[in-house]
């Protein structure tokens, strides 16, 4: 690139990434406010929080990534030509090629980044967020214990806590237990879940009691210092992680084996999910050919661009709802799923159509009997 194409590129990404992660962060936030059930209802700590929101952040990456390059170009054009930057770079020899390639050069590199999010990113992030959530749902920790509250769990387990602090500890509890034969109870100071030699589940419970009634009606009491209750005849978990189309990676998706079909959908439900991750990151072309439209497009205007701005930010919104509607009827219709390249395409034609024909001088339209008329005039 010359001198004049890397200034190009750097006023135009600068705006991109800032646009980008302004964004990202408003779906963070977002994301984060919706994972506050994890800590309040399930007993989990902020890290989990924070982890699930993380985890969330590829398949957010992936949707606004086109976006935030169309916000991006469109601020970055305005400025430059309401500058007259471009004017400048015009009369100096440049061509409309010239000085279109270092904004390609950006959407190719967001094309490419917002790919690996699709393929990879993605479906990796998804699983990940499909696992912890599961672990979550049938944690016994979350099951058996809610502060204030008495529990019951299965086989006849009941569980109180008094105070739940946020490293796990739990303070002044309370276990009862009764299998249809006897009934026994355990008090402690404190506790904590954990994992045996076995890695079976455990409750450890510090500066205790247990009491029991024997066969005779005799209260037997026992104090301990520590004791391991265990938990693995109250954590028989038969359900296992079901992945829908969304978690899973490009082959599965194009060669899904039984087990996958059975599932997380039908055949022709995953072909439309591996054909809308293929042609998802076609839309940076579409969001930066409409950028460009909507300011190089037509001629200068001296009172600003709101009006092409907005033309195109409809219709960049069209397009993109058009493709999410294409994906749900590729699932009915496998033949629609070249329908979810070609509308991106021809959306991206039409838009740089429009671009370089700013460049064709428009000829004037007369009649063949008017331009002899004119003659005599333009004699006398």
């Amino acid at each position: 690139m010359t001198l004049i194409q890397k200034y190009l590129f750097r006023q135009i990404s600068l705006p991109v990434v800032a646009a980008c992660g302004s964004l990202a962060g408003i779906g963070i936030l977002s994301q984060s406010l919706d994972q506050l059930e994890v800590i309040v209802e399930r007993g989990q700590s902020v890290w989990v929080m924070v982890k699930l929101t993380l985890l969330a952040l590829p398949q957010l990456l992936a949707v606004i990534l086109p976006i935030g390059l169309f916000v991006g170009a469109l601020i970055a054009l305005t400025r430059m030509q309401r500058e007259q930057e471009l004017t400048a770079a015009f009369a100096g020899g440049m061509t409309r090629w010239q000085v279109i390639s270092p904004l390609a050069r950006l959407t190719f590199l967001v094309l490419i980044l917002n790919l690996i999010m699709t393929l990879f990113a993605q479906p990796w992030g998804q699983r990940e967020a499909r696992n912890q959530a599961f672990a979550i749902r049938t944690d016994l920790a979350a099951l058996l214990v809610e502060e204030g509250q008495f529990v019951q769990g299965p086989d006849g387990l009941t569980v109180y806590v008094q105070q739940i602090e946020q490293n796990g500890l739990l303070k002044n509890l309370f276990v009862y237990l009764e299998d249809g034969k006897s009934t026994q109870n355990w008090s402690a100071a404190e506790a904590r879940f954990g994992r045996d030699a076995a890695n079976e589940p455990v409750l450890t419970m510090i500066d205790g009691s247990w009491q029991k009634y024997s066969s005779r009606g005799v209260l037997e009491t026992l104090s301990f210092d520590r004791y391991d209750f265990p938990l693995g005849q109250f954590a028989n978990v038969t359900e296992q992680v079901r992945y829908k189309p969304a978690d899973l990676y490009l082959r599965q998706l194009l060669n899904p084996s039984p087990r996958v079909l059975e599932t997380a959908g039908s055949r022709n439900e995953l072909l439309a999910e591996a054909h809308a991750r293929i042609s998802a990151p076609l839309y940076a072309l579409v969001a930066m050919a409409l950028a460009l439209a909507a300011i190089m497009g037509g001629a200068f205007s001296r009172t600003g661009y709101s009006l092409r701005i907005a033309k195109a930010a409809g219709v960049f919104l069209l397009v993109r709802v058009t493709g999410y509607g294409l994906v749900a009827a590729s699932a009915w219709n496998p033949w629609m799923n070249i329908l979810q390249y070609l509308a991106p395409l021809i959306a991206v034609a039409l838009a740089m159509r429009l671009l370089f024909s700013a460049l064709k001088p428009r000829r004037a339209r007369h009649w063949p009997i008017v331009g002899r008329l004119q003659i005599p005039a333009r004699i006398a």
